[in-house]
C-alpha cells in the first residue's frame, strides 16, 4: 500500500519489541494502526548469520538485559522465525497500515521480497555492509537509509554504492539518528538533517531513539519527510529497546502532533490565512477624525488621528490625506473620507 510521499511518512517501530510473540506483535500492527502511523515496522534476522559468538553487548543492552547472556543469545531469544513474516504483512493489509521490516541478513532480505514493501530499510548498523547494500540496491526499490553512527563522508559512499548497483539516490531517503537507547538530547543534533538534504536524496527524515516525542515533532517542524519511533506495548517488559519506547498511547499524541505540524507548516507563502480575514476590520486602523471637523477644514495633525476599525482609510495614507479639504462635517471618532 504505497502511501502520498508529500505527506511525512510515519514509520511505529515495533522491532524486536514482541520479544518473539506472534500475538504480541499482531497486537502492535493493530496499536500502530489505530495510532494513525503510516507503516509499522519489525526487524527481521537470522541471529547466527548477523551476530558472531564473540559480538558483545551494547552497553545500553547490558543495562536493559544483563550482561550474563551473549548478544546472539538476547537476540535468538527476542527475533520471531521467518515464517511469521508473511502472516504479518497480510495483518497489516487487513488493518489498513504499511508493512515493513529491516532485514539484517541477506537471507531475510529474500524473505522480505515477495511480501511486497513499499520501502527497503536499510538500518544504520549496515550502511558499511557492501555486500548488503548491493544486493538491497540491485533490487532498484525505493530504499529508506538510516545513517546512525556515521559521518557524512561514510553516508556519500553508501549511496554512491546504492547508485553504482541500481537504485538513484532519487529513491532513497535518509533518515539522521543517533544510535543510543536512550539518546541524550544534547546529542540529538537534528540541525544534522540540513547537511544530509544537501546529497540530493528523495528526501530526509529523522529516526528517533530519545526519551519522549518532542524532539520528532521538532524534526517534522525542520522538515523532516519521514519520521521513525520506537513503541512498545508495555516499557516494563524483558528486552533492550522497551524503555526507551513509546507505549501506545504515547504514540497516538506523537502522531497527532506531528500532523499537527505538518498542517502548521503551509505552503511557505505568506498571505492573510482565510480564518483571519474577519479580522483585518477589528484589529487594523484607520484614520479618524479627532475632533469634530467641519466641511471646508482641511486635515492636519491636529485634527485626524488613527485608530481602530479598519476598513476607512489605510494609515499608510496619511501623507496624502494631510492637506486635503473636508468635503463635509466629520464627527469625532468617525471614519475620514476623501
Amino acid at each position: 500500500m504505497c502511501r502520498n510521499t508529500n505527506r511525512i511518512i510515519i514509520i511505529a517501530e515495533a522491532g524486536v519489541n514482541h520479544n518473539a510473540s506472534m500475538e504480541r506483535a499482531r497486537e502492535m500492527v493493530r496499536a500502530a494502526a489505530r495510532a494513525g502511523a503510516d507503516y509499522v515496522k519489525f526487524q527481521t534476522a537470522v541471529p547466527e548469520l548477523v551476530i558472531s559468538s564473540i559480538a558483545p553487548k551494547a552497553e545500553y543492552q547490558k543495562e536493559t538485559t544483563g550482561s550474563e547472556e551473549s548478544q546472539l543469545d538476547m537476540c535468538r531469544a527476542i527475533h520471531l522465525p521467518l515464517s511469521a513474516y508473511s502472516e504479518l504483512a497480510d495483518l497489516c493489509r487487513q488493518e489498513g497500515i504499511g508493512f515493513m521490516s529491516t532485514p539484517f541478513d541477506l537471507v531475510s532480505i529474500d524473505t522480505l521480497v515477495p511480501l511486497g514493501m513499499d520501502f527497503w530499510k536499510i538500518p544504520s548498523g549496515e550502511i558499511t555492509n557492501l555486500p548488503y547494500l548491493r544486493k538491497i540496491a540491485r533490487r532498484g526499490e525505493k530504499i529508506i537509509l538510516s545513517t546512525g553512527m556515521s559521518t557524512i563522508d561514510e553516508v556519500e559512499q553508501a549511496l554512491r554504492v546504492i547508485e553504482e548497483n541500481g537504485t538513484p539516490r532519487s529513491q532513497v531517503w535518509l533518515l539522521h539518528c543517533t544510535t543510543q537507547y536512550p539518546t541524550p538530547m544534547d546529542e540529538v543534533n537534528l540541525r544534522a538533517m540540513h547537511q544530509l538534504g544537501e546529497l540530493g536524496t528523495a528526501g530526509v527524515g529523522y529516526s528517533d531513539h530519545t526519551l519522549g516525542i518532542e524532539v520528532p515533532v521538532a524534526a517534522a517542524a525542520l522538515g523532516a519527510s519521514v519520521i521513525e519511533k520506537h513503541f512498545t506495548l508495555d516499557k516494563s517488559l524483558p528486552g533492550p529497546d522497551h524503555r526507551a519506547s513509546l507505549d501506545p498511547s504515547e504514540l497516538v499524541a506523537m502522531v497527532r502532533a506531528v500532523r499537527n505540524i505538518e498542517m502548521a507548516l503551509g505552503s511557505g507563502v505568506k498571505n492573510v490565512a482565510k480564518s483571519e480575514r474577519g479580522n483585518i476590520v477589528v484589529a487594523r486602523k484607520s484614520i479618524v477624525a479627532s475632533r469634530d471637523i467641519k466641511a471646508g477644514e482641511m486635515f492636519d495633525e491636529t485634527n485626524i488621528t488613527v485608530k481602530r476599525p479598519g476598513g476607512g482609510i489605510n494609515p499608510m495614507e496619511w501623507d496624502s490625506v494631510i492637506g486635503k479639504t473636508a468635503t463635509r462635517d466629520f464627527p469625532y471618532d468617525s471614519l475620514i473620507e476623501l
